[in-house]
């Protein structure tokens, strides 16, 4: 092995360390995240490793990973791709993400992250030949290495932007290693949505004017007859895959957010939660300063 090699695969081990503690905000049900998730949805995730804890301080964000659910696709393809998706992942071959890990591209549960604080960002209205697309891509794209230098030079953008003032930050093109077979969660994910066109957080200038002024021009009749739709006013300037991160899923107006809970939610009744018993007033009191003695 090169020494870069060496130190890449160093570098990925203490990285992926596991951090010594870990709140779980809210308690998951596996079969009701597997009731609401769909194909083509992104889930968020608050990993507990040290890049985890690194990404969530830079992006001042909950969420450090990203993935893409595929469900059942692996099992949609050649009899042999079946057969040795049942035997790796057996009952849960039927829910399945595909996600960029230190050790590159693979395939794993969506329960893997059952214990941990999930999101799940869902593509507005995303057209199921757009969908094909990204799924046989995401399926392609398994076994990808991951980009070190990507998630290094990320934060090292991040902190810069963090420190010099807005007029003094140039905007950066593009990160990482520049290598079309290596990558990371989110500039995956960024590769699938850009390829059909789908906006992920893009820069938009908009013309002079009040914000959908054309849209409340178009005639009845147009409306009527369902003409093609003139394109959104604005112009829409895409961001490279690698300088994303998984903030931006969650700060997206095209992606939106659909949250499940243990309880259902149409049955939910706020009055019939138990709640701990109140500490004692004292407890509960803060601490007042002590008045000064020498001003009385």
């Amino acid at each position: 092995m090169s020494l870069r090699g060496w130190l890449t695969d160093v570098l990925s081990r203490y990285l992926a360390q596991p951090l010594a503690h870990y709140e779980l905000r809210c308690r998951n049900d596996a079969d009701l995240l597997k009731a609401a998730v769909q194909k083509g949805d992104v889930l968020l995730v608050e990993g507990d490793q040290r890049v985890s804890a690194v990404i969530k301080y830079l992006t001042q964000s909950s969420w450090s990973h990203a993935v893409l659910y595929i469900g059942d696709e692996l099992l949609r393809r050649d009899e042999e791709t079946r057969r040795r998706t049942l035997e790796v992942f057996g009952d849960q071959s039927e829910h399945l993400i595909v996600e960029a890990l230190t050790e590159g591209v693979v395939v794993s549960p969506l329960v893997k992250y059952i214990d941990f604080n999930i999101r799940i960002c869902r593509p507005h209205r995303l057209r199921g030949d757009h969908l094909k697309i990204i799924m046989a891509e995401a399926i392609d794209s398994i076994g990808l290495r991951y980009d070190v230098r990507n998630i290094l030079d990320l934060a090292l953008h991040l902190i810069v932007v963090s420190i010099l003032p807005g007029r003094h930050r140039e905007e950066v093109l593009r990160l990482g290693s520049g290598v079309s077979s290596q990558v990371i969660c989110t500039s995956l994910l960024g590769r699938l949505f850009h390829k059909i066109g789908f906006p992920v957080l893009p820069t938009v200038t908009y013309p002079p004017g009040p914000l959908g002024a054309a849209d409340e021009r178009r005639s009845l009749w147009s409306l009527i007859a369902r003409k093609p739709l003139a394109p959104y006013t604005g112009l829409y300037r895409r961001r490279h895959p690698t300088v994303l991160t998984p903030r931006d899923f969650d700060l997206s107006p095209f992606f939106g957010i659909v949250k499940y809970s243990v309880v259902p939610q149409r049955s939910f009744d706020y009055s019939r939660i138990e709640w701990a018993q109140d500490l004692g007033r004292d407890d509960l009191e803060y601490e007042q300063p002590k008045e000064d003695e020498s001003t009385g």
